[in-house]
């Protein structure tokens, strides 16, 4: 598991969002120092979102990036439900139905890139195109 800098202290308020962006601007230079090529970020479809698409090779890879401030809860990997998965593969089918590419027929996987804390931990192949972990 790698650590995560803490940044700089800002002052103001810090929106959901920006934490989000933040936190995926992370995932997105951990995930191309290992070798992934990215492709997009933040595709939205009525229902979901597909945070970050890459390609690993003639792989198709659909990353979620969760962070979690603390475990207090329950870690950034626990938050991903069954649900969560579901809308992550419609979302990601969508994707590559737009490129007339089915899951069905494409070389993809479903990574999850986890922060908890300051602690980044990447998941790949997280779960399968039926949504199992």
């Amino acid at each position: 598991m790698d650590t995560v800098s803490s940044g700089s202290v800002s002052t103001g308020k810090i929106t959901s969002y920006k934490v989000g962006a933040r936190y995926e601007a992370i995932a997105r230079r951990h995930l191309e120092r290992s070798g992934l090529i990215f492709i997009a970020a933040n595709i939205k479809f009525r229902g979901s979102e597909l945070d970050l698409i890459m390609q690993d090779g003639d792989i198709w890879v659909f990353i979620e990036v969760r962070y979690r401030k603390n475990a207090n809860f329950g870690n950034a990997v626990e938050s991903i439900t069954w649900h969560k998965r579901q809308r992550l593969l419609l979302a990601a089918s969508r994707w590559l139905n737009q490129r007339q590419l089915s899951l069905e027929t494409t070389n993809c996987r479903f990574d999850v890139l986890a922060i908890t804390g300051n602690q980044l931990q990447w998941l790949p192949n997280a779960f399968g195109a039926e949504g199992e972990a």
